[in-house]
C-alpha cells in the first residue's frame, strides 16, 4: 500500500471523525491503482485458436522469377516470387521477397484470396523450422500480409524443401500450403529474368 494512503487512513482513525466504512472505501477508490485487479491490467487479449483445419487443394505453382525495376537515380529494387494458382486460373498464394539495392534488411510479402482472419497473422517455416509471421496490411482483392524479412529465414529458404504457409480463414478453419524452395537459391542469387524501367512508360 502507498505511504501516502497509510497515512490517511491512520490520520482517519485517528479522527474518529465518524466517517462511515463507505466513506473509506470511496477516499481508497479514488486513489490511483488501488483496489484494481493487477490482472486487469497487464492481461493481453488471447489469439484466437483455429477451430479446425481445411486442405488447400490443387494448387499448381510456377517457377521462382526474379524481377527487377530500375528507375533513373533510384536504387534498383528486385523482386523473387512465386505463385501458386487453382485450375480456375485464380492466384491461390503468391510469395515475394523484396530487396533494394543498399537496404540492410529485406521484405517478405505474401498474397493470399480474400476471406481470411486478419487479426491472426500469417505464418510462414521453412522445412517445419520455427515461424515467422506476417500481420496483414491490405485486403480488398486479395488480402496482402508482409513484414520486414530476417536473415534467418532468407537463408532457411536458400537451404530449405519447402516453405509452409499458414493461415486461418474467417470461419477459423487453419490452411497450410507447401511452396517448393528448390529452384528458391538459384533464382534469388542469380542474375534477374527481366530488368524494367518503371518510368519508361511515362
Amino acid at each position: 500500500m502507498q505511504p501516502f494512503l497509510t497515512t490517511i487512513l491512520r490520520s482517519l482513525g485517528a479522527r474518529n471523525s465518524g466517517r462511515t466504512p463507505l466513506a473509506i472505501a470511496i477516499i481508497v477508490a479514488a486513489v490511483p491503482g488501488v483496489g484494481a485487479p493487477k490482472a486487469a491490467q497487464t492481461d493481453k487479449p488471447a489469439e484466437v485458436a483455429p477451430r479446425g483445419q481445411r486442405e488447400a487443394k490443387d494448387i499448381t505453382f510456377g517457377d521462382w522469377q526474379k524481377l527487377c525495376f530500375k528507375a533513373a537515380g533510384a536504387p534498383t529494387l528486385c523482386r523473387t516470387s512465386i505463385t501458386g494458382k487453382f485450375p480456375t486460373g485464380q492466384t491461390a498464394v503468391r510469395v515475394d521477397l523484396i530487396e533494394r539495392e543498399g537496404a540492410p534488411t529485406a521484405r517478405l510479402q505474401l498474397f493470399v484470396p480474400v476471406g481470411m482472419y486478419l487479426q491472426r497473422p500469417a505464418r510462414l517455416s521453412v522445412d517445419q523450422g520455427s515461424p515467422v509471421r506476417l500481420p496483414y496490411s491490405w485486403c480488398l482483392k486479395a488480402c496482402i500480409a508482409a513484414d520486414v524479412a530476417a536473415p534467418r529465414i532468407v537463408k532457411e529458404m536458400e537451404t530449405g524443401k519447402t516453405l509452409a504457409v499458414d493461415v486461418v480463414d474467417s470461419n477459423l478453419l487453419a490452411l497450410t500450403t507447401l511452396v517448393p524452395l528448390a529452384q528458391f537459391a538459384a533464382v534469388h542469387k542469380g542474375e534477374p529474368a527481366k530488368t524494367l524501367d518503371p518510368s519508361a512508360d511515362e
